[in-house]
């Protein structure tokens, strides 16, 4: 689970406009970290099972988030993506 401090970070590194706390760009900035912070523990607890859902569910949201920015605005998905450090 992300700290408010660190969300906010994560925000406005990508925000688009300082009261930006919605759009797709944010939303996968957020879930990136959060996908980094619960693979991190899954490393140490391999039997967690329940956060490991979790983690598959955080992914495919991630994914459809990405699926509507590079079907909409090309221009926003691949900078999204390039300051991210994902790869398609």
């Amino acid at each position: 689970m992300l700290t408010k401090r660190v969300k906010t970070a994560v925000i406005k590194d990508i925000a688009r406009h300082p009261q930006d706390t919605g759009s797709a760009d944010v939303q996968v900035a957020i879930l990136s970290r959060q996908i980094d912070e619960l693979t991190t523990h899954l490393k140490k607890n391999k039997k967690d099972f329940h956060s490991r859902r979790g983690l598959l569910q955080m992914v495919a949201d991630r994914r459809t988030h990405l699926r509507y920015l590079e079907k909409n605005d090309k221009r926003r998905y691949s900078a999204v993506v390039k300051k991210l450090g994902l790869k398609k």
